[in-house]
């Protein structure tokens, strides 16, 4: 008995004694960084509101007195609103209802050249040009291609030399609401040469179309488009939320590169886009996220397009276009970001506020 008592006991002992089995190496944990969290940039000042108007797009011009102008169009009543950019106070109104030069038929994007502005007008299915200050007509183009025109952004290729890049989000069936087929979305951007003869006036040729024409990335719904030169980057914004809105990127030939902004970082449709660039060849890309009850401004980086921060303001809402000042004024001596509120008033951000709150990197501040 004493025997086997202490065999087991040294059996027990030896058991006890043994290395535990190793265990499996848990395998590493991925860190998913989290996304830079919403702050609040107060608006410098929001317009008066003007609901019937149903403005859209802003572009903004500095006079030689320093005096800006920011000019929106007014959709709805077929005209350009004309305000302040220091105080936003409305200044004048240009233009009415019509099919001749100084008319106009549901006017959409602009942007301004110069002493010239260019004005997309979806009905009539053309780029008018005025001359600044006076808002005469000199001329007017694509009337031979353009369907359903939204959007515009302007790069000087050479002195005076300029290519234009209208989005035209035409659409089928007998109430324009039906999806082109997916053949046809390679003319969602179209090209426009442009130069001005000696009385000023645009001599204009186009140089094609294109759009990427897989199902699962061509453009669908388009408005909003912006580039960078200097990275040969064009941004354009696809609306359709049916689907995925988002940014997608372009070189300056046409050519899809196959990325768009990161996924599910727009909750609703992909606005408004600009650039602000730094003088270190830095910078941030501004695009709106049109919510209500308030717009969600997301920042990325200009080279890497990572996300650099988001920001709302206290009033600014269901934002479509922007325009970003970055010259200083007298009031927004860092510049200024326009923004359409609601389809019915003008709001400003003042650019030293915006990079306080997020961070940013101070030299893009003048």
């Amino acid at each position: 008995m004493r025997i086997r008592l202490c065999t087991a006991v040294l059996a027990a002992f030896l058991v006890s004694c043994a290395a535990p089995a190793p265990r499996p190496t848990p395998p590493p944990t991925t860190q998913v960084p989290a996304a830079p969290a919403l702050r609040t940039v107060p608006e410098a000042w929001v317009s008066a509101e003007t609901p019937a108007e149903e403005l859209d797009s802003p572009a903004s011009w500095t006079a030689d007195d320093g005096t800006v102008w920011v000019i929106v169009n007014a959709q709805s009543n077929h005209r350009l609103e004309v305000f302040d950019g220091d105080t936003g106070g409305r200044l004048r109104t240009v233009g009415e209802q019509g099919k001749a030069l100084g008319q106009f038929s549901r006017p959409n994007g602009v942007a301004v050249f110069g002493d010239h502005l260019f004005v997309v007008e979806r009905d009539n299915h053309r780029v008018q040009v005025l001359s600044l200050p006076d808002f005469t007509p000199v001329g007017s183009f694509g009337e031979d291609v353009l369907r359903s025109p939204y959007g515009i952004w302007i790069n000087e290729t050479e002195p005076d030399e300029l290519e234009l890049y209208i989005t035209d989000s035409f659409q089928n069936g007998p109430h324009y609401d039906q999806l082109p087929p997916f053949s046809e979305l390679d003319q969602r951007v179209r090209r426009f040469r442009v130069q001005f003869d000696t009385a000023g006036r645009p001599l204009a040729h186009y140089a094609g179309a294109f759009g990427d024409t897989n199902p699962d990335t061509a453009l669908r719904i388009v408005e909003s488009i912006a580039g960078d030169a200097a990275n040969d980057r064009l941004l354009v914004a696809d609306e359709d939320t049916r689907h995925l809105s988002t940014l997608r990127e372009y070189t300056f030939a046409g050519r899809y590169t196959g990325r768009s902004l990161p996924q599910d970082v727009f909750a609703a449709e992909a606005e408004g886009v600009a650039l602000w660039s730094c003088p270190d060849g830095g910078g941030y890309w501004f695009a709106v996220d049109q919510l209500s009850p308030l717009t969600i401004f997301h920042l990325f980086d200009r080279t890497t397009l990572a996300p650099s921060g988001s920001f709302a303001g206290k009033v600014t809402s269901h934002t479509d276009g922007v325009d970003l000042h970055a010259a200083g004024t007298r009031r927004f001596p860092g510049g200024v970001l326009y923004a359409v509120h609601d389809d019915k008033a003008l709001a400003a951000f003042d650019l030293r506020d915006v990079a306080t709150t997020l961070g940013l990197a101070r030299d893009c501040v003048q």
